[in-house]
Order: structure tokens, then C-alpha cells, then sequence
């Protein structure tokens, strides 16, 4: 083993494949494998696929990314392992768990911040600047997941456009309105653009560190995945019949207008390489599949990624004590 991914939401649509790639195509790393639900059917799936590789070196862990505090416990879970060398140093962290609510209010964690907003971005803050220690000295990548919902008007399902506001507390406020499919969606939207913002700040302070400037970010637009269970969990019911009988179907057709649109097995497929394949590496950046692609104007604005950055740390819990990160670097 030369080194350990880290995957959260491990047993998603686009994850599953994703650990079934890293471990057929790339069996030399370990994998770290957390989920929300330890129990259900995606996670027995999940097992199943880890089943088909005996000699693969694995671990699946609950983790609710709703919950700050099991976040830190389980990071210093993870350097501990990595410390007494249970598992060998990170190569990699996958940050692929989402969550998105289009049919109810606004949902508030336990910590007190907007449910989409916690589990996309401020719960991989604090995973990925604990864990920037417990990499090995060659570096790694850290890959975060965007869309083409950060940038406003190219996602279809918008209507409110997502930006990052001056009062960046608005960010993590559950305020509700009328429209729960249009807000919720925004709140998605909002998210994406955090991430990518943050992931450039991210970036810069690492390259500035020189312990751990062999790290490298990169934000990916993995496409829109026509096969996804976002489309079928928290939506309302038109989402799930157009997946069904429209985009499934004509798929070839979409993809004339959307060269985005595919299933989530490419898709998992793209970032593990992205994350690991040597033509990689010291990449960083915004990518789109496998290309590197230009974020949105927004999302490049240097004040805005280091307001973002000083914000997320403060939201994240992180402070000089808790990350190898050099903060007043």
C-alpha cells in the first residue's frame, strides 16, 4: 500500500463507482470509506462491491456530517491510524458527500447551521484541514466536488442565482420562503459556489506552507448525472418520473445540448484519476469531467476566497492547535 483515499458519502451514486474503480484499477491504496447510514441498502451495497476485492485494505466508518463534533472525533480517529501506521499516510481526500432539500423548509443541524450548507462545505473544512497532517511527505491531492450550479445561469433547474453575499452568516441561515424547491436549489447552488471559492483560498494557504505545499486542491464539476438518487431523495415527484422516462432514454439526445450529462460510473471513474493518477499531479484548480476549466468570476474574486476562508474556519472549529495548516501563513 503506498498510500490511503479518503471518500466521504462513500456509498452514494457516483462514490460507489468510484471505490469500485480505485480498488479494480488502482488496488494499491487503501480506502477509507465513511457513510451516513451504516446500515441501509446503498452501505450493503457498498459492501458488496468491496466484497469482490479480498485482498483490498478497506474500512467503512459512520459519520454524520450534520454533527461537527463526530467530525473532529473521526479525524482524530483517522490520525491516529495513520499515526501507529493502521493505514498508511493519505494520498487523497475525496470530499463527495452532499446533501440538498427541494420539498421541505430549511433544515438546521445540531450545530445551529443550514443543513445543504453544513454537510457540503463546512463539514469538509474542518475533515480536510484536521487531516492536511496525515498525509505523507509526497503530497496528495484534496478533490472537492462543484457543479455547474455555481455559476449562475447555467444549471437549469435554477431560479434564484447563487452568489456569496457581503454578511456571509447568511450563508448558514435556514430562512424559509414560498418557493422550497427554487430556495432549496439555491441553497445547493450557494454551496457548489462556496466550495469552489474556499478551494482556491485552500490552495494558496497551502502552497505558502512548506510542509505541505506538495498538496494540491482541485474543485470538479463531475457532470449531471441522469442516473443520480438526488434526483429521486428529497424532490419532488416530477424529478423522479423525468429521470425515469426523459433523461434516461435520451440521454444521447441530451448530450448534444449538455455534453455533461452522463451516468455516474464514468463520473466515479474520472475522480479517482483525478485524485491519484500521476498525470495529475500538482494539478489544481476547477475542473470540468477531466478538463481544466475556468470557475465562475464570482468564485475567482481573491477578497471574497479569503472573507470565505477566515468564515469557515471560525464555522469549521479550526484553529492552530487542530491543523498542520500554518493559519497566519
Amino acid at each position: 500500500m503506498i498510500g490511503s483515499v479518503l471518500i466521504t458519502g462513500a456509498n452514494g451514486s457516483l462514490a460507489i463507482h468510484a471505490v469500485d474503480y480505485l480498488l479494480r484499477h488502482h488496488p494499491e491504496y487503501a480506502a477509507i470509506l465513511t457513510v451516513r447510514d451504516i446500515d441501509d441498502a446503498n452501505s450493503k451495497r457498498l459492501r458488496e462491491i468491496i466484497s469482490k476485492y479480498p485482498n483490498a485494505k478497506t474500512s467503512i466508518h459512520q459519520l454524520d456530517l450534520a454533527d461537527l463534533s463526530a467530525v473532529h472525533d473521526f479525524a482524530s480517529k483517522i490520525e491516529k491510524e495513520v499515526a501507529d501506521n493502521s493505514y498508511p499516510p493519505l494520498s487523497a481526500i475525496i470530499a463527495n458527500a452532499y446533501y440538498w432539500n427541494l420539498v421541505r423548509d430549511p433544515e438546521l443541524t445540531k450545530d445551529g447551521y443550514e443543513k445543504t450548507f453544513q454537510i457540503g462545505h463546512i463539514a469538509h473544512v474542518a475533515l480536510v484541514l484536521r487531516l492536511l497532517g496525515s498525509f505523507g511527505p509526497e503530497g496528495g491531492r484534496v478533490v472537492l466536488f462543484s457543479s455547474d450550479a455555481h455559476w449562475p445561469g447555467k444549471n437549469s433547474l435554477e431560479k434564484y442565482p447563487p452568489t456569496i453575499p457581503e454578511d456571509l452568516e447568511q450563508l448558514v441561515m435556514a430562512d424559509a420562503g414560498a418557493d422550497k424547491t427554487g430556495l432549496g436549489f439555491q441553497k445547493y447552488a450557494n454551496t457548489k459556489l462556496a466550495i469552489v471559492t474556499w478551494s482556491y483560498a485552500l490552495d494558496r494557504h497551502l502552497k505558502r506552507d512548506p510542509s505541505l505545499n506538495k498538496i494540491t486542491v482541485v474543485a470538479i464539476n463531475p457532470g449531471n448525472l441522469i442516473d443520480s438518487r438526488a434526483l429521486r431523495v428529497n424532490t419532488p415527484k416530477p424529478f423522479t418520473y423525468m429521470q425515469k422516462f426523459v433523461l434516461r432514454p435520451l440521454l444521447p439526445l441530451i448530450r448534444l445540448k449538455d455534453h455533461t450529462a452522463r451516468l455516474s460510473a464514468p463520473a466515479g471513474a474520472d475522480v479517482i484519476e483525478l485524485a491519484v493518477n500521476s498525470k495529475y499531479a500538482g494539478q489544481a484548480g476547477y475542473y470540468t469531467l477531466l478538463k481544466k476549466d475556468e470557475s465562475s468570476p464570482e468564485s475567482k474574486e481573491e477578497q471574497k476566497q479569503e472573507a470565505l476562508w477566515a468564515k469557515s474556519l471560525t464555522w469549521a472549529r479550526i484553529n492552530k492547535e487542530n491543523t498542520s495548516l500554518a493559519l497566519d501563513s
